[in-house]
């Protein structure tokens, strides 16, 4: 005989609304917490998720749009969204965008339509005539012109971090590479914080920032570096360009670090446990997952939410700057 919640609170010796507070993750004891979730795993009971969902209008299903899957941080940040939803007892579609905005549309229809209950997205398409501050969507680092919830990096502080640590370590002419769009986007901030911490700090730079799609990259970083020999430290706007500028520099016969120190953004990995592919401002992508999903299940439970959230970065050295005795 399949067990029921009416089992499950007898079991536990509490009402069937706080055995269902549990099971929604509503407010009550930490005590009266762990005597029904050991009544549940006691009793083996296996809450009907669909039936709960079309009681209170749910899903129980949210959505994540990236460019791409073959990006390391894009890949990793749905790892952690995964995480973290099925923590919430959420499942998890995936939208491989590709930079297709027909897709994303595609996806903002399904909330409309009930089949998801809202999305997290990293996306660089033009929807912003598509969103509104009533539909369950997160933002991440992109900001739009409707009152859509966001979480960011402290790009800024990166940028700032990333000439501090170039000139601790001894350059005297550093640059920014990058790409940008025209969309407004949190990571601009990176070349303009480079920018101002070199004016402050009176150290020679300069810049090459590049609109997006970038055609032939290697041919634009060669022309760069050799109308520019006196470079000796390179901010890059992710590390994906930082390894494509190291590729660069090696056709070059420039030594990294010896010759030319590079420092990249967003602390990409080849697998958990390995080191960072390059020296890197490290974005906290678990907590930028994290948050994502907590402020989503905010706005669809109809709370009062914080527009922007920015969380902290650091530095990690690597092999492609000099070590320095802290």
């Amino acid at each position: 005989m399949k067990v029921t919640i009416k089992d499950v609170a007898k079991y536990a010796g509490v009402g069937v609304g706080t055995v269902s507070r549990v099971l929604n993750h509503g407010s009550v004891k930490e005590t009266t917490r762990h005597k029904v979730e050991a009544a549940i795993k006691k009793l083996n009971y296996q809450p009907n998720t669909y039936a709960r969902g079309l009681k209170a209008n749910r899903t129980n299903t949210i959505a994540l749009i990236i460019p791409t899957i073959w990006h390391p941080f894009f890949s990793e940040f749905a790892y952690y969204i995964e995480k973290y939803a099925t923590a919430m007892g959420v499942k998890l579609f995936l939208c491989n965008a590709n930079h297709n905005s027909e897709k994303e549309y595609e996806y903002i229809q399904m909330v409309k339509r009930n089949k998801v209950d809202g999305i997290i997205g990293i996306t660089y398409s033009n929807i912003d005539q598509y969103l509104s501050s009533h539909l369950p969507f997160v933002s991440i680092d992109r900001h739009f012109s409707e009152d859509v919830v966001y979480v960011t990096a402290d790009n800024e502080a990166g940028g700032r971090i990333a000439v501090q640590e170039l000139i601790k370590r001894g350059c005297q002419s550093v640059c920014f590479i990058g790409g940008y769009q025209q969309i407004p986007n949190e990571t601009k901030k990176r070349r303009q914080a480079f920018e101002r911490t070199c004016q402050e700090q009176a150290i020679s730079y300069s810049i090459l920032d590049l609109e997006e799609p970038i055609l032939d990259l290697d041919k634009q970083l060669t022309s760069f570096f050799l109308s520019q020999p006196e470079i000796d430290g390179v901010f890059a706007i992710n590390d994906t360009m930082a390894l494509d500028v190291i590729t660069c520099l090696k056709k070059l016969n420039k030594s990294v670090p010896e010759d030319v120190q590079v420092i990249g953004f967003d602390g990409q990995k080849i697998s958990e446990h390995a080191d960072y592919l390059v020296s890197s401002i490290v974005q906290p992508i678990d907590q930028m997952a994290k948050m994502a999903v907590q402020r989503l299940t905010e706005i669809i439970d109809g709370k009062q939410v914080v527009k922007r959230t920015v969380l902290p970065v650091k530095f990690v050295p690597g092999d492609t700057t000099l070590f320095v005795q802290t």
